[in-house]
């Protein structure tokens, strides 16, 4: 029988699948980077926190993790190996000859993710039971108190909707102009807080269904320092850069201006201070450790073509569900954005006064 908190699955945009040259798969350095900057805290806090002698850890010698926002690899394989190592030591270490530890391992990610080729790149010897499990993670997906440990990477930063507010043309939030929450209207700031607040809230009150008292969850997510707008960061003027890209298209007669003027960017960056308030008002979770992650692709200037093909390998999806999925409209999207982009790139880089921040998360589950 359905449960009422499960919810139906919903269709939604996802990174652009396969293992071409155009895939995620083969355009997610950063997203790595931000794993492999994460490996050691991961492991540490594991050996730290985790705690075999808790009861709810001792019902069963399966160990059940979930990556939520998983994508189509091969990012999630090296997360998920990591976790477990430091899990499998862990066990062998505080528990005195104990039964051989099965894993199990549930990929999570919307229902148009390419799941085939995520498990088609499945490492051959890996030391776990693999499922798929498709749907939004902002709403419950697994049954009660059956997961060990959660994580999320570079996922929670994206809304599971744009706020209503910024595309009504008749609303103080209206959002013309811009894609994004630059920072610099307080009304669409408000708008985008708030649906940032309700979607985390949402995640994290389905989440402490789903793991065992005392599990942990992992959370890497993008930010802002305290005090800095969006408009001040590399990403958000790359981000108004595409933004002025569809405008030229649109005088161009490749896009509707009306589209244009409704596009907006289903991502909000929070400060620390903000997202800590919204975790600890939850009361679902504590808070273990927050910490900032600091990778090399961040100190350095990057390739105009290599930062291109990573960016259209994230927002395409996003620009076919709101344009449609017109392959010759998009192409011109991307190559007019390259070539603007190589054409501005040091005007770009020189104006950049800030840099976003990824957070590293660290949550035990309050145990009731």
């Amino acid at each position: 029988m359905a449960n009422e908190e499960i919810k139906t699955l919903g269709g939604s945009w996802a990174m652009v699948g396969g293992d071409g040259p155009s895939s995620y798969a083969q355009n997610s350095n950063y997203q790595r980077e931000m794993a492999d900057a994460a490996k050691g805290m991961i492991h540490g806090e594991i050996i730290e926190k985790l705690d075999f002698n808790d009861p709810h850890f001792n019902s069963s010698n399966t160990f059940r993790i979930a990556d939520f926002g998983c994508s189509a690899g091969p990012n999630t394989f090296f997360s998920v190996k990591n976790i477990i190592e430091a899990v499998d030591h862990k066990y062998n270490t505080q528990l005195h000859n104990p039964p051989p530890l099965e894993f199990q391992v549930f990929f999570n990610d919307v229902v148009a993710n390419d799941f085939n080729t995520l498990f088609n790149t499945l490492p051959s010897f890996q030391k776990y039971f693999a499922a798929g499990v498709p749907g939004s993670f902002y709403g419950r997906l697994f049954p009660k108190s059956t997961l060990h440990i959660a994580y999320s990477s570079q996922a929670l930063h994206w809304l599971s909707k744009v706020p209503k507010e910024v595309v009504d043309s008749k609303s103080p939030a209206w959002n013309k102009g811009s894609i994004l929450c630059s920072g610099t209207s307080k009304e669409v700031a408000k708008a985008y807080s708030a649906q940032f607040k309700n979607d985390i809230d949402t995640f994290l009150n389905a989440r402490a269904q789903e793991i065992v008292g005392g599990g942990l969850m992992v959370i890497i997510i993008a930010g802002l320092p305290d005090g800095i707008l969006m408009s001040e960061t590399g990403a958000g003027m790359i981000y108004e850069f595409l933004g002025s890209c569809l405008i030229d298209m649109a005088k161009l007669g490749v896009v509707s201006k009306e589209k244009v003027d409704s596009f907006n960017l289903p991502l909000y960056y929070s400060s620390a201070k903000e997202l800590e308030e919204i975790i600890r008002s939850n009361g679902h979770f504590c808070i273990e450790r927050m910490d900032k992650l600091n990778p090399r692709m961040l100190v350095k200037k990057l390739n105009v073509e290599f930062a291109v093909s990573q960016f259209r390998a994230v927002f395409q999806g996003v620009l076919e569900e709101h344009f449609g999925r017109d392959q010759d409209a998009l192409e011109k999207i991307f190559q007019h954005f390259a070539k603007k982009f190589a054409d501005n790139y040091y005007s770009i880089f020189n104006g950049i006064r800030h840099q976003h921040i990824d957070f590293f998360i660290l949550l035990k589950h309050n145990i009731n």
